[in-house]
């Protein structure tokens, strides 16, 4: 099953959020995104049923595996792209948008070009 953009979106949240507290509950999510309890509701059972997210008795959200790698591969693309676009002078809070909407459209083989240039760059800086 391929993932939208949304589910990414969400995956990343809940990523985001375990990392901050070992208990995440769908009205987090929702106050973190700004998204409603049934548009949330709908997206954790799309997860669920994709694989990706277990709720567990008490409402409690947890990455499955699949959920995990695909929430690091977006988290990881958000962060570098963020630093990547701050680095040429782009304003933190443009750079977190922007990178935000590239994260998903971005192909593999072009984020492992724009990380390797990066950390080219990086490695010269520190010369």
């Amino acid at each position: 099953m391929h993932l939208q953009e949304s589910g990414e979106m969400y995956l990343e949240t809940i990523y985001i959020l375990s990392k901050k507290s070992s208990s995440v509950r769908s009205i987090d999510v929702g106050e973190y995104m700004g998204y409603s309890k049934p548009s949330v509701s709908r997206a954790v059972g799309i997860l669920k049923k994709g694989g990706y997210v277990v709720m567990d008795k008490d409402g409690y959200l947890s990455l499955t595996d699949s959920g995990l790698e695909i929430a690091n591969k977006i988290y990881e693309r958000h962060t570098t792209l963020t630093e990547f676009l701050v680095r040429l002078g782009v304003d933190k809070d443009t750079a977190v948008e922007d990178a935000c909407k590239m994260e998903h459209d971005i192909s593999d083989e072009t984020f492992e070009a724009l990380k390797r240039h990066a950390h080219k760059y990086a490695d010269k800086q520190h010369l």
